[in-house]
């Protein structure tokens, strides 16, 4: 097994939109999908001013979201669909209880952080993300917001690359 970077460094896409549901994130019309890989096309596709997001998004993007993300439903794609973009992490004001389930035990980064929306932080930036400490900087070193850090289980689920290759 690789092991994961406990610092993750990409560039921003940002989403400082409040409340955008998993129907936003991924259409209900597009449930039948079951591969991952061809759920990417489909994100952002309900979110007025992102549609183009898959086009524009490239692997090792971090996604920066406003607060209660990934509200709604408990939609597995909506999460499976950033991952199949090769997006990084998430680093959001805050999310919904269900989306926040199904990242940490599909073991895709998230960040909680409430500043990060009003931080400064623009489309485009380039960032390092600590998963450790929970601290978000610029490349100079520069800290832009803190949030909270992994917890152990989560950087259990995160390192088995999922809660369902984690040994127990």
């Amino acid at each position: 097994m690789t092991k994961k970077p406990i610092i993750l460094s990409g560039r921003v896409r940002f989403v400082p939109v409040e409340n955008v549901d998993t129907d936003m994130i991924f259409h209900n019309s597009f449930l039948h999908i079951t591969d991952r890989e061809k759920m990417a096309p489909h994100i952002f596709g309900n979110l007025e001013g992102y549609k183009d997001f898959p086009e524009k998004a490239k692997p090792g993007d971090i996604l920066v979201v406003g607060h209660n993300f990934g509200c709604g439903s408990s939609r597995q794609q909506a999460v499976d669909g950033f991952i199949a973009l090769g997006i990084a992490a998430v680093i959001g004001k805050s999310f919904g209880a269900i989306y926040k389930r199904n990242a940490i035990n599909a073991g895709w980064p998230l960040i909680e952080c409430s500043g990060i929306v009003s931080s400064g932080i623009k489309d485009g930036d380039e960032i390092e993300l600590n998963l450790k400490s929970g601290t978000i900087s610029r490349t100079d070193g520069s800290i832009i917001a803190t949030g909270k850090p992994f917890s152990d289980v989560q950087r259990d689920i995160y390192f088995a690359g999922g809660l369902l290759e984690l040994a127990i």
